[in-house]
């Protein structure tokens, strides 16, 4: 839990798996904010690839040298979360104007739900503009190669969900 004077956001996601672009968004973040939560969603009506647990833990590993990181899992909606940890900061990463015109509209209907939660965003690097978690998770399932898309180490399991081994071949 954060400190009264503490700056802190939540960056919550589904994270099915981590990509480097989301790592570089936690990064920028913690250089921002004094804590940055990283919130993995608990979503019962959506098959994931990784276990909410699976994922924490990965999220943990990779992070685990940024500075002022907390990785957590939750459930039901963001606003009573945010309240629950303190929080009035969202990040979001913002891709193409597709993604803007999207997140705007949930932005809007937090600070309804909640006046005072405000979303902040950030352009995602270039190099990351084209990359997402269902674009991994696809690639990975015709038995692609997909270490050029997430932070090192991840590809390997992502790979063995799929039941397949790059070296193997």
């Amino acid at each position: 839990m954060k400190s009264a004077k503490e700056k802190a956001i939540l960056y919550p996601g589904s994270f099915d798996p981590l990509t480097l672009g989301h790592l570089d968004l936690i990064r920028r973040a913690a250089r921002i904010f004094d804590r940055v939560y990283v919130g993995v969603l608990v979503n019962p009506h959506k098959k994931s690839l990784f276990s909410v647990e699976e994922r924490v833990i990965i999220i943990r590993n990779i992070t685990k040298d940024i500075p002022r990181v907390e990785v957590v899992s939750f459930s039901g909606l963001l606003v009573d979360f945010c309240r629950q940890l303190g929080i009035s900061h969202i990040l979001r990463g913002l891709r193409d104007s597709a993604d803007f015109e999207a997140e705007i509209k949930v932005a809007q209907g937090l600070t309804v739900l909640e006046p005072g939660l405000d979303t902040v965003f950030l352009g995602t690097d270039l190099r990351y503009a084209f990359l997402s978690s269902s674009m991994v998770r696809e690639v990975a399932s015709g038995g692609g190669d997909v270490s050029a898309f997430v932070p090192e180490g991840i590809a390997p399991l992502v790979a063995e969900k799929y039941g397949k081994s790059r070296k193997a071949e």
